[in-house]
């Protein structure tokens, strides 16, 4: 089973799904332990402009319209994809762009053994799926 985690690289993944907004919301940090959290907002100014018109005008188009089926888990969405070479590729670049915008979500990527299909996983903690049922309807509809 070869399985690849994308911590996204580039700021594409979840911003071409949805509507993104330069926002976050920070925890306390420091003195009491605690992390930061990001909002439900993905950060578009964590993109060059060149890098923005890549990732919402090339890259997510692209990779949506290769997209399978879609299937619901408890706490986002997976999304199966044709399992060849350009489309990996393809999803590995929009994937590094998600990662920098929406720093908000567990991103995988993984190849199904014996030839399976592709998948593309997100996930997070509460409330990640309805942000992606509300903002990325494109990509969760069947």
């Amino acid at each position: 089973m070869k399985t690849f985690l994308a911590p996204v690289i580039a700021p594409a993944l979840l911003c071409g799904l949805v509507s993104c907004q330069n926002a976050f919301a920070q925890s306390p940090d420091g003195a009491n332990g605690k992390k930061q959290v990001s909002a439900f907002a993905c950060d578009r100014s964590a993109l060059t402009p060149g890098q923005r018109k890549r990732h919402f005008e090339e890259l997510g188009p692209a990779l949506r319209a290769r997209k399978k089926s879609v299937r619901e888990l408890p706490d986002g969405f997976a999304f199966e994809f044709p399992a060849d070479l350009a489309t990996f590729q393809l999803a590995a670049d929009w994937v590094a762009g998600e990662h920098l915008c929406c720093s908000f979500l567990d991103i995988d990527l993984h190849w199904e053994r014996e030839r399976g299909p592709l998948w593309l996983r997100l996930t997070g903690r509460d409330g990640v799926k309805q942000f992606l049922q509300a903002e990325g309807s494109a990509w969760v509809k069947p």
